[in-house]
């Protein structure tokens, strides 16, 4: 019989290599005291609760708790073998747990009013309403045509037809980021250029053909007031603080390493 195939022998063999591992690369800071605090098995009673929509009982709160025993010794074995510290995955998590955190200490406490318009007013540019256009189009295939340009100038002397357009025919308030979305940004360009009137004009090129166009208004760009934006307002600015809380934690965690590099850097000028 041949021992290397039983599998209690082969898991003798792996658990004494990995042993001889853990003992060559222990790292001696991780300890072998697993507590289990009240405030952990609160946490599982609580996550069973919401998965399961009842406490568990004594039996599942008891295996409950030794899962977690078992994940802690685990999760410390890896530690002490080191398998946390190349490992790409972990990295990143360890880094974004502790991004997260730094957040949420920076926005625990709500910001008032008065910084909320103090973020409006050093960010107003932000919240500026673009300048919209209400239109309508009548729509003149390349496909279709031969020369769609030429029927498209002539349309505007006898108030020719058009051909089908898969669009809408009339837009009603639409910023040139919208219609550049629409119907490409040389078209957005050319409908700032003409003048409001109930007059065709153009021919303007779109991704699609060629147009002319009735421009029936025109709203300038405004900032609304700060009540009209304050939800807005609110989310940026708290993002906003999110981010200062963490360039501020960083450069403060920088200074106290040197950082080291292989070679020197050279940075050209721009």
């Amino acid at each position: 019989m041949n021992r290397l195939k039983d599998p209690l022998v082969t898991f003798l063999i792996a658990g004494a290599a990995i042993y001889f591992m853990a003992e060559m690369f222990a790292d001696e800071d991780i300890s072998y005291d697993v507590l289990v605090r009240e405030a952990d098995i609160k946490r599982l009673q609580d996550q069973w609760n919401m998965q399961m929509r009842r406490p568990p009982t004594d039996q599942e709160l008891s295996g409950l708790i030794e899962q977690f025993v078992k994940e802690e010794v685990y999760y410390r074995e890896a530690q002490r073998l080191g398998l946390d510290r190349n490992d790409t995955i972990v990295r990143r998590r360890m880094v974004q747990k502790l991004t997260f955190l730094t957040e949420d200490i920076a926005t625990a406490t709500p910001l008032d009013e008065t910084a909320l318009r103090a973020h409006f007013e050093n960010n107003i540019e932000d919240y500026r309403i673009a300048e919209r256009f209400s239109f309508s189009h009548t729509y003149f295939s390349s496909d279709r045509r031969s020369d769609a340009q030429a029927d498209a100038k002539a349309a505007l002397l006898d108030a020719g037809k058009g051909d089908p357009f898969m669009l809408q025919r009339t837009y009603s308030e639409r910023s040139e980021r919208e219609i550049g979305d629409l119907f490409g940004r040389k078209f957005a360009a050319s409908l700032k250029l003409l003048e409001v009137s109930n007059k065709a004009q153009g021919p303007i090129e779109s991704a699609y053909g060629w147009h002319t166009i009735i421009l029936s208004n025109r709203s300038a760009t405004f900032i609304p007031p700060f009540e009209e934006v304050a939800d807005r307002v609110a989310v940026d600015a708290q993002q906003a603080t999110r981010r200062a809380a963490n360039d501020a934690y960083y450069d403060d965690l920088k200074a106290r390493y040197a950082i080291i590099y292989p070679i020197p850097l050279v940075v050209s000028d721009p």
